[in-house]
């Protein structure tokens, strides 16, 4: 009896967390990968700069893959691909500004060799055994697609990041008839994005910031400051709209946002009148009430424009009591201490500030539960996997899904690495793959593991304390030292009687090593650290690092 076909779904990044989205789908000899985003550190992640997915699957089977397809533009799914590429030269398939965004990054990266393939909604391409179809959805950053990847076992749709929106900034409606053609004719596995899972009801369609943004700006007679995410274009949009209704020019602020501009503008998804967009250098030749600052910094992120204009730190804007700022974004999870600091150092120089809680001036990108409801009605797929992220999002999608009919058994919440194969007629667990967090401090990609944070978050907490010896080749004594350095421990000069203290342990240590003969360093270097540790735990209940260093001469 022939073995069933079977196709596999591994995710890699995205599940149990918010960012870091990147997913397998395998069939026979074909992968494709689905997406491949960074997330941000958390804060124990002490100096590292990004996150992005382990590719240990990946590598093991290069051979094997077929392309990336890519949903939408944004950092959280397409992030990861500079690093990714520099060791798997694959080609990319995206919309048009999807692939505009991806560009710019690989030039930053030097990375000129990678092909770009544009698709358009609507489009399949062929990867392999896998047809690819390109379905138009809506979301916070045009271009989004969802995708459906049809193969011998059967469909399998991928929502993407969405939401369902009747009135788009663009006109360009979420295609909902392709999604049921494609449940009429039968969808074997759904994957639907969980974000906003918990909250009911519909999300507010994007015009209705539109409309906030115009009353704001007729009745505010100085200078206005909105930040938001560089990537959503619709915003951005709606921004200069209402800048351009009331006549007022647009300055932008922050390396990212001058960047999506510039390739948003280039590809003709944003429309700016001639003349609106000016130099920041050129602002002060014109009155407050003329004046929009467009920038970054609506997480808090310490470098960002926002934050620096907050701490009186930019160098070319300065904030004034009758400036009017506007943080058009919710906080992401584990920003809101960061976004509060700004607000509160804007609101103590006297600014107003406007965010979320206090005006319609954000709104999601993401389907609420009567959206997901929607969508899963119509494509009524044979098993569900909840997507993108943290475990109750997850856990909640799955119970929407089986309020609506869904069998328990058929419903999937799986975590990064796991591996799920489908026939036509069944799904199991099937193990696990390599899939963890790669740390990327500086131009080190992966050199900062566990054992390096530990350390990092020692010397964070408890500081430092070298101690240095110079000892005789020859007869092993003592001819120097041992000096003791501090950093980060106790202020010296105010615990001068403990560093003696610590200055004659060691002293003792070294005595006690010279006449037992003992000259092997490591010995030494341990007697040191573990004799010193315990009288310092013993003096002051604090453990320092400590650094023995020995010079021979």
């Amino acid at each position: 009896m022939r073995k069933p076909n079977k196709i596999k779904i591994i995710p890699l990044g995205g599940l149990g967390e918010v960012g870091k989205n990147i997913t397998v789908v395998e069939y026979k000899d074909d992968i494709i990968l689905i997406d491949c985003g960074m997330t941000f550190p958390e804060d124990e992640m002490l100096g590292i700069d990004v996150v992005i997915p382990d590719v240990t699957y990946l590598l093991k089977n290069r051979d094997k893959i077929r392309g990336i397809v890519l949903t939408h533009g944004h950092e959280d799914h397409i992030g990861a691909l500079p690093y990714v590429l520099a060791k798997l030269n694959l080609p990319i398939y995206g919309t048009k500004l999807t692939l505009g965004l991806v560009e710019n990054k690989l030039k930053e990266h030097k990375l000129e060799s990678v092909k770009l393939n544009v698709v358009k909604h609507g489009d399949t391409i062929k990867l392999g055994n896998l047809d690819i179809e390109f379905i138009k959805t809506g979301h916070s950053i045009p271009d989004s697609a969802a995708l459906a990847i049809h193969s011998p076992v059967g469909t399998i749709v991928h929502t993407g990041d969405f939401k369902i929106d009747y009135t788009p900034i663009d006109g360009d409606v979420i295609d909902l008839n392709r999604f049921a053609e494609l449940g009429s004719k039968g969808v074997l596995a759904l994957l639907a994005d969980s974000t906003n899972a918990e909250r009911p009801g519909y999300t507010m369609s994007e015009r209705t910031v539109g409309n906030t943004f115009r009353d704001i700006f007729a009745r505010h007679k100085h200078r206005i400051i909105v930040a938001t995410f560089a990537s959503n274009v619709h915003r951005i949009q709606q921004i200069i709209n209402a800048s351009e209704q009331n006549n007022r020019k647009v300055v932008l602020s922050g390396r990212s946002m001058i960047n999506t501009i510039s390739v948003a503008l280039e590809l003709g998804y944003l429309h700016i009148q001639e003349g609106t967009l000016i130099d920041i250098n050129d602002m002060n030749k014109y009155s407050s009430n003329e004046i929009t600052i467009i920038t970054t910094g609506s997480q808090g992120e310490p470098m960002s424009a926002l934050s620096r204009i907050a701490a009186g730190e930019h160098k070319k804007i300065e904030i004034q009591p009758e400036d009017l700022v506007i943080i058009s974004a919710t906080p992401i999870p584990g920003n809101e201490k960061t976004v509060s600091k700004v607000i509160n150092n804007l609101v103590e120089s006297g600014t107003k500030v406007i965010f979320e809680a206090l005006a319609d001036v954000h709104v999601s990108g993401h389907a609420c539960q009567e959206e997901l409801k929607l969508i899963h009605t119509l494509v009524k797929p044979k098993y569900f996997i909840p997507v993108h992220g943290e475990y109750r999002h997850l856990k909640k999608h799955a119970e929407i899904a089986e309020s609506l009919g869904l069998s328990k058994e058929n419903i999937f919440i799986l975590e990064n690495g796991r591996v799920i194969e489908f026939t036509k007629d069944s799904a199991e667990l099937n193990g696990f793959v390599p899939a963890g967090n790669i740390l990327v401090d500086g131009l080190g990609v992966g050199d900062v593991g566990n054992i390096v944070l530990r350390d990092r978050k020692h010397l964070s907490e408890d500081g430092l304390i070298v101690i240095v010896v110079t000892i005789s080749k020859k007869e092993g004594v003592v001819l120097a030292g041992p000096d003791i350095i501090s950093r980060g421990f106790v202020y010296v000069r105010e615990s001068e009687d403990l560093m003696e203290e610590a200055r004659n342990v060691v002293r003792a240590v070294l005595d006690d090593c010279e006449q037992k003969k003992i000259t092997d360093w490591a010995t030494l270097k341990s007697s040191i650290r573990d004799t010193l540790r315990n009288h310092l735990y013993g003096k002051i209940k604090r453990n320092p690092m400590i650094l023995p260093i020995i010079m021979e001469v």
